[in-house]
């Protein structure tokens, strides 16, 4: 019995790092990339929490350098000088206060930890930083933490230049300098009891998990290493004993040794496939079709849903950084943006996390996009303008805000309504023209085909009258958008034309009339 005991709490362990913390029946994310705390605290009460988000991924909050040349790049999140909470977003008690007024309602929050690296070995000496500490990269001397030379892994690095040149050599990517930022020597306890003591401030403060950025530069026992030192979860929010929820940055497209499964241990990890074939298939390049999507999920090689954290795009590779090239669908395409979002918010693969961004000029040189750089939108002395929002709900500041988008809010609660339904009455038609339910709690029909749809098919949803949630939705009783019966059998007729402003409907339990 005794031992039974110990596997079942050696099993609650496990999954602890997997499990989201997010309040029940409340199951994605947002990342609300570069926006000030005080406007988190905001949306929070007035927004996320009505529409049922678990929780919000914010910006990098440890002090970082500061680069103007001649604005402020979004990038410049990722250069730490140090762990004390002060950034463009605001300052610890701000922090304290955004964790806190989510929290109070259900909202969870969950840090970008950037732990693999300070800043750029370009990045000079000085107190040109957002908190004004002092720093010297030439020394690899960052007093504000304390790390000097002994903490990175200079010694490790077996290339000439000291930085990744070869990314089928996974000593080189883990023990090298990824565009030239200094590499921490997580091997040593001084560098992860650091790391762990920052994280633990976080938790103790209300976090209720991390992404770990850059986790693919790290061993995957260094990070370990760290996550083993971390408390459990505020008991002012969490129930005793709750661990912080991980979910890890590996970049695995199938075409390099390092494998996103190395790190299942720690936590989740981050399906960059699942953005990259998503975007192919709606584009229907290379003969793809959302016929093929029957399967999706494991059946398209992904890793095991439990261990996925899935996203239609990121702040990375909305710009064309880091995985997935011209296939990622971002706000730029609306379109099939949120037909995309909405295939997501509605398969049962994968804990999902929707983007809000930031709008920049683009300007294309050669097919990159040379402005892709560009910052939060500022103020004339760099300080970053506040979220507005509309009198129609959308946001102003140059503010996307994809996540107030009709569509994309109500797919979240359709995502909600139907937790833990099965996928059930696939339907297509061959091509571009699908459809497929959540047990008996909702049904979502696409036509991604260049002809107008006219379909009956089987709902699996008791007879009624329903809202649909993408043209509109259910207010005092009323449609606002289309609505669709739902006969005795189960059984709906769906017709969606090609010029419709979004070819897909969704119908949910919570939408009949």
């Amino acid at each position: 019995m005794k031992i039974l005991l110990l596997l079942l709490a050696a099993a609650g362990l496990c999954w602890g790092q997997y499990n989201p913390n997010t309040v029940p029946k409340r199951t994605s994310i947002v990342h609300l990339f570069e926006w000030r705390w005080q406007d988190i605290a905001e949306e929070c009460e007035r927004y996320l929490a009505p529409n049922g988000f678990g929780g919000v991924q914010v910006s990098p909050p440890n002090e970082n350098i500061v680069i103007t040349n001649p604005n402020r790049p979004w990038w410049e999140r990722y250069q730490p000088i140090s762990y004390k909470i002060c950034t463009r977003s605001g300052n610890e008690e701000q922090f304290k206060d955004m964790v806190k007024r989510c929290n109070n309602v259900g909202v969870r929050i969950y840090v970008d930890a950037v732990v693999n690296h300070m800043c750029g070995a370009a990045g000079g000496s000085g107190t040109h930083s957002t908190c004004g500490s002092y720093f010297n990269t030439g020394t690899e001397d960052f007093p504000a933490v304390p790390y000097s030379g002994w903490d990175f892994n200079d010694g490790k690095c077996h290339t000439g230049s000291g930085e990744i040149e070869n990314y089928g050599d996974i000593y080189q990517v883990r023990d090298c300098r990824l565009s030239s930022l200094l590499d921490l020597a997580l091997e040593k306890d001084y560098v992860r009891s650091t790391i762990a003591e920052y994280m633990n401030r976080l938790i103790d403060i209300g976090v209720a998990g991390f992404r770990i950025d850059a986790a693919k530069h790290m061993w995957p026992g260094d990070i370990k290493a760290f996550l083993d030192k971390l408390h459990n979860l505020n008991t002012q929010w969490f129930s005793e004993g709750t661990k912080p929820f991980i979910y890890q940055e590996v970049i695995d497209l199938g075409t390099e040794p390092i494998k996103g499964s190395e790190y299942f241990g720690n936590g989740r990890v981050t399906e960059f496939k699942y953005g990259a074939k998503l975007g192919t298939v709606l584009r229907k390049w290379d003969g793809e079709k959302m016929a093929y999507l029957k399967n999706w999920g494991e059946g398209w090689g992904f890793m095991p849903s439990d261990r996925a954290l899935v996203f239609v795009d990121n702040h990375d590779n909305q710009r064309g950084h880091g995985a997935g090239g011209a296939s990622i669908l971002t706000f730029w395409d609306a379109r099939l943006y949120k037909m995309a979002v909405g295939f997501m918010l509605a398969h049962p693969y994968g804990f999902t996390r929707v983007m809000s961004s930031f709008r920049w000029p683009r300007y294309f040189q050669n097919g990159k996009d040379v402005n892709d750089w560009y910052g939060p939108p500022s103020n004339a002395d760099g300080s970053t303008k506040a979220v507005t929002i509309n009198a129609d709900t959308t946001c102003g500041n140059d503010w996307v805000c994809e996540h107030r988008w009709r569509q994309i809010r109500n797919m979240v609660i359709f995502r909600n309504v139907v937790d833990g339904e099965p996928f059930s009455n696939w339907w297509d038609n061959g091509s571009n023209q699908v459809a497929f339910g959540r047990g008996n709690k909702g049904f979502i029909i696409f036509n991604n085909d260049n002809w107008n749809m006219s379909v009956d098919v089987q709902t699996g949803l008791p007879a009624g009258t329903y809202c649909d949630v993408i043209s509109g939705q259910k207010e005092n009783n009323k449609c606002t958008g289309k609505q669709v019966v739902v006969s005795g059998d189960g059984k709906a007729n769906f017709q969606i034309n090609t010029d419709a402003e979004d070819p897909f409907i969704a119908i949910h339990v919570d939408a009949k009339l």
